[in-house]
């Protein structure tokens, strides 16, 4: 079974998170429905915790995937 394709965004505000956000940083994005139907993404933050935020913060980018592969390394699973 093949894993799913990893979701990354960029992050664009980080009102008041500054210690677990950094601005025009690219973040793995985990699905989540309960997120989704709250107008909230669910990103692997600097504290390495997967955690709710606003939706607007981010902009979800497609990354090739050479780049991928190369920050795959460099996000949490």
């Amino acid at each position: 079974m093949t894993e799913p394709a990893k979701q990354f965004a960029v992050c664009i505000r980080n009102d008041e998170y500054e210690e677990s956000l950094q601005l025009r940083k690219i973040y793995e994005v985990l699905e989540d429905a309960f997120a989704e139907q709250h107008n909230m993404i669910r990103v692997i933050d600097e504290e390495g915790e997967d955690y709710l935020y606003p939706r607007d913060w981010f902009v979800p980018i497609e990354v090739p995937q050479r780049v991928e592969e190369a920050i795959g390394g460099l996000t949490h699973s």
